[in-house]
């Protein structure tokens, strides 16, 4: 086996198992909260909103910096960063006895953790050009594979370990990823590549420069804005939906964490499914045109939400926002691949990772507060709304892909 091939496959399976941790304890928080003291109604979802958007939070502010480093430095080390630092501080969070240790926990999980960029930059400079989309969108099916195995894991695990065992079982998975990146993972530089001296100032001023000129092409601002808008509103219902199965399931009480990951694997399944079809869609009418159609599809799929009165039928629309809202991830970036010169195109990616990131934190925690004075269903339909401004004021084009042929000789002027 080639040494490329070798580093695909274990970032694969690495990828792969930590995503199966990680989503193996967020669809729980709620029930964890409880266990830390928080009971009234309105105060888990503050705290269940907090929990899970500290971390992409935290994510989105460090992502381009890490990145940075990463291209100067070491990539190898920044994936064996992110994985030790989810061994570490998931791991610590079996401990903790309050919800601000909780909190703390998931910040410091978030500034050193994020292993989805440097894992793809890692493959993706050892391919060769003529396979770098499939091994990326091979890569991206690992972590939505992972979506649909880990809520499920986790309601196994938390019958039978409890919810502390959960975060032991995570840590233990994640560790486990570390041990087969330090041990197959060979990074080989290009010839020209250099590693640079390591320089906080450099680092920062690079990332910034970078960014900097990413935001300049207004196609990619618009792209951003519908992104952040509807991943936005899909996040900020995504805390909730555990207190929503409590609602609508008229069953054993025992039942709860298993129906609740089901609700979560349904809406990964539909998402692992649509994401390859939005793409070729984006390919023959044009990424942005794709990108407002399932924004708008999705924003239905959200508002339907507050109509659910049966766990059944909770099912169904989970499945549609899936299947429709998990487009706006590969439209988007599908926006900044075609509307960016290749030179700037990792920044490019990395802001689109931002945006998204920023988005699942202020729509976690945001839409805590709102459901604590709102209730859950005006909680969905205000998230429905959010994407439909997003639809609205985002500028973007409607050219198919024959029309930006030339587009990287003088994109600034777009």
């Amino acid at each position: 086996m080639s040494s490329w091939k070798r580093t695909f496959w274990t970032v694969y399976a690495a990828n792969l198992i930590t995503a199966v941790g990680m989503m193996s304890f967020i669809p729980f928080f709620p029930s964890y909260l409880e266990e830390l003291g928080v009971h009234d109604r309105a105060a888990l979802s503050r705290w269940s909103g907090i929990a899970v958007g500290a971390a992409p939070l935290a994510a989105a502010v460090m992502g381009p910096i890490w990145g940075s480093i990463g291209d100067r430095f070491n990539r190898k080390l920044m994936v064996l960063r992110a994985m030790l630092a989810i061994t570490l501080f998931v791991g610590l969070m079996g401990f903790v006895r309050t919800p601000w240790e909780l909190l703390g926990l998931r910040l410091c999980q978030g500034v050193f953790s994020g292993f989805v960029p440097p894992s793809i930059t890692l493959v993706s400079v050892a391919a060769p050009r003529e396979v770098q989309g499939r091994v990326s969108g091979t890569l991206q099916g690992a972590l939505a594979l992972g979506a649909i195995i880990g809520p499920l894991f986790g309601a196994f695990a938390s019958v039978h370990l409890g919810l502390r065992g959960v975060f032991f079982c995570v840590s233990a998975l994640s560790g486990t990823s570390a041990l087969l990146i330090g041990l197959f993972v060979r990074e080989e530089r290009a010839l020209d590549e250099t590693v640079q001296a390591f320089s906080p100032t450099s680092v920062l001023r690079n990332a910034f420069r970078d960014l900097r000129e990413s935001l300049r092409l207004r196609s990619v601002r618009a792209a951003l804005l519908l992104l952040f808008c509807a991943q936005i509103g899909g996040s900020a219902i995504n805390p909730q939906i555990e207190l929503f199965v409590r609602d609508v399931w008229r069953g054993d009480p025992e039942r709860v964490h298993a129906l609740t990951g089901w609700a979560f694997s349904a809406f990964a399944i539909a998402s692992l499914f649509a994401m390859p079809a939005w793409g070729r869609l984006g390919d023959r009418m044009g990424h942005a045109r794709a990108l407002k159609l399932c924004a708008i599809l999705g924003g239905v799929a959200l508002g339907l939400h507050a109509l659910v009165t049966a766990f059944a039928a909770l099912i169904v629309v989970r499945v549609l926002l899936g299947g429709t809202l998990s487009g706006a991830n590969a439209t988007s970036f599908g926006v900044v691949a075609t509307e960016t010169p290749i030179e700037r195109r990792g920044s490019a990616m990395g802001a689109a990772f931002s945006a998204r990131a920023f988005a699942m934190s202020f729509g976690a925690m945001g839409g805590g507060w709102l459901a604590s004075w709102i209730g859950l269903r005006g909680l969905f339909l205000t998230a429905a709304g959010l994407v439909v401004v997003g639809v609205l004021f985002a500028p973007l084009g409607s050219r198919r892909p024959q029309d930006v042929v030339g587009l990287d000789a003088d994109p600034i002027q777009r």
